[in-house]
């Protein structure tokens, strides 16, 4: 039978799920079995039969049971699922719950540690490097996928309009495609990927390095994204086994985001600031207020 339907699950081979949905469908056994398993996914995945029954305190023919019961083949079937389960990396699998008044200062404290840890990796030079590709091209394209990635896209591209930048930022993996086919030496990308490892994402940067564009990368230095831009802005993800919490790196990814919009604004002052002042007036004649508002933000 083929694996990815023998279960026929919502999400194909999850087992976790199959086992948690039925338990209270299943025979007081079965049971037994079923919170064995969820006890501990990766010890029972690594488990023999023989152990299994024993912490479950059932015969080895329950356990060949239980494994029918929630959809799969045999004991072998039930292993591997489990196994691909336990993959997944504990953290998932057994919750890191925090005081309700303390995960406050727990999200701040991680987004000042890794502020804090990459303020030594962003060197002057890489982002001189970064500002002179975006400086001189014709025209910059910011390719972003993901929730993190294709938010900040928008943020760049809103940093760099102000600026008098020719920019347009793109999340659609067809589009990415397709803009990547267009270019030429003349212009630029910068591509935003925490992780580095998107398909959609690689197969775009190859298109484009293919046609002779610039790429300027914010994502992780080991990964297959750096090794095709030009310029690799270092952006490392260290999660921690807190899961409920967004992902810190997205505000070292927006730290590296404003040095770079700031080191291009200062390349040309004048012309800036002379951009920023029509800005300034063309909002308070919209929108009126303070004069201490800042730029569309």
């Amino acid at each position: 039978m083929n694996r990815s339907t023998d279960c026929a699950l919502p999400t194909p081979g999850d087992i976790v799920y199959q086992i948690r949905s039925q338990r209270d469908t299943l025979s007081a056994t079965e049971r037994k079995v079923a919170d064995a398993i969820l006890d501990d996914i990766a010890s029972a995945a690594g488990a023999t039969v023989d152990q299994l029954a024993r912490k479950a305190g059932v015969s080895i023919a329950a356990i060949s049971r239980f494994a029918r019961a929630v959809g799969c083949d045999d004991t072998r079937d039930l292993k591997f699922k489990l196994a691909r389960a336990s993959a997944v990396g504990e953290r998932f699998l057994a919750g890191d719950v925090p005081e309700e008044s303390t995960f406050y200062a727990r999200l701040y404290g991680d987004i000042e540690t890794t502020l804090r840890a990459h303020l030594p990796l962003f060197s002057e030079a890489i982002f001189e490097q970064a500002a002179g590709i975006v400086r001189d091209a014709r025209m910059v394209y910011i390719f972003g996928m993901g929730g993190a990635s294709a938010a900040l896209s928008q943020e760049m591209q809103s940093r760099l309009v102000r600026l008098g930048y020719g920019v347009a930022a793109y999340s659609d993996a067809v589009l990415l495609r397709m803009v990547a086919a267009t270019l030429d030496a003349r212009d630029a990308v910068v591509i935003l990927s925490a992780s580095g490892l998107t398909p959609e994402i690689l197969d775009a940067a190859r298109i484009v390095q293919q046609y002779g564009a610039r790429i300027v990368a914010l994502t992780d230095p080991a990964a297959p994204l750096a090794k095709l831009a030009d310029v690799s802005i270092p952006i490392h993800t260290a999660e921690t086994d807190f899961i409920y919490k967004p992902s810190a790196s997205r505000y070292a990814m927006l730290l590296a985001i404003d040095i770079l919009a700031t080191e291009l604004a200062l390349i040309h002052q004048d012309d800036t600031k002379e951009k920023l002042r029509r800005i300034k007036l063309a909002l308070d004649e919209y929108r009126g207020g303070p004069n201490r508002l800042p730029l569309g933000d």
